[in-house]
């Protein structure tokens, strides 16, 4: 249930090296400033030892006063922790190249209200989706890249987000791969998307190849980037059967409907502070 008053609404989301008492801990510094929880969602992993919770609360005390009641207990646990006010919206800068199918989804859901996101910029190697900016009223930088010009793209892409105080980084069908450095410094704050088959079908035309092979199931996957091409933790992923009869055309069609699916939800965790990585994996708190 969510207050009627955002502004003091807040959410909480820690990791730490699980062990007796984490949960008691938080409660009760919670309950200290009058804090009330909405709602609490934890995990252990078997796998890192690590332990991960999401708290939603509302209260009549400020932040600071939040911040130091969780201080002593953070600091206890060892905790990597943040708390963020559910009124802040993330701000968030959108990449693309041509496609427009993902572009148009998070921007309609942004008009609409579905986001919990600011879009204050997007930023494109080719002009074809400025018309589309435009239309929505989002700034548009087109920021062409060549294997001699890479560097400096990224250096102007790089003062496009401290310009405008940007938080999250989403690559929407953004054609280009990015440094291992500019990878590194957005760890954990930049989502792609990409199609996936089972079995997985790289490089051009990956629909056709795969409508050569006669897949039966098709789909989209929106992770964190790394350096690792398309290897990064997950977040959300759409699937849905076909068949025999659907041509190449039409598999690309339903592609794009599933990719830009599997991107909203994604992004709409990450704003909401639902998404926590664990090493190669996320926990994700739906």
């Amino acid at each position: 249930m969510t207050s009627p008053d955002a502004s003091r609404s807040f959410s909480l989301t820690l990791s730490c090296a699980d062990r007796p008492g984490i949960v008691h801990g938080v409660s009760g510094a919670l309950v200290g400033v009058g804090a009330n929880i909405t709602e609490s969602q934890q995990y252990g992993s078997p796998d890192t030892g690590t332990f991960f919770m999401r708290v939603a609360l509302d209260t009549d005390a400020s932040e600071e006063d939040l911040r130091s009641a969780l201080g002593p207990v953070a600091a206890e646990f060892g905790m990597d922790w943040s708390l963020t006010p559910s009124a802040r919206r993330t701000r968030t800068l959108i990449m693309v190249s041509r496609a427009a199918h993902c572009l148009n989804d998070l921007l309609f859901q942004h008009r609409s209200g579905t986001l919990a996101i600011d879009i204050p910029v997007i930023v494109s190697n080719h002009r074809d989706l400025e018309e589309l900016a435009a239309f929505y009223g989002v700034e548009f930088h087109h920021i062409p890249v060549t294997p001699e010009t890479k560097d400096d793209a990224e250096d102007r892409l790089r003062a496009l987000m401290d310009e405008h105080g940007i938080e999250l980084v989403v690559l929407a069908r953004y054609m280009q791969i990015l440094s291992d450095r500019l990878c590194g410094d957005l760890l954990g704050r930049a989502i792609n998307i990409h199609h996936s088959f089972l079995p997985s079908f790289k490089g051009a035309r990956p629909y056709h190849q795969a409508h050569a092979r006669g897949v039966k199931l098709i789909g989209a996957t929106a992770h964190y980037v790394t350096g690792a091409l398309d290897e990064g933790p997950i977040i959300e992923q759409e699937v849905i059967r076909v068949d025999h009869a659907r041509t190449a055309e039409q598999l690309a069609s339903i592609g794009r409907e599933l990719e830009g699916r599997a991107l909203v939800q994604a992004v709409q965790w990450h704003a909401e502070h639902r998404v926590l990585l664990d090493g190669r994996r996320t926990i994700v708190f739906n």
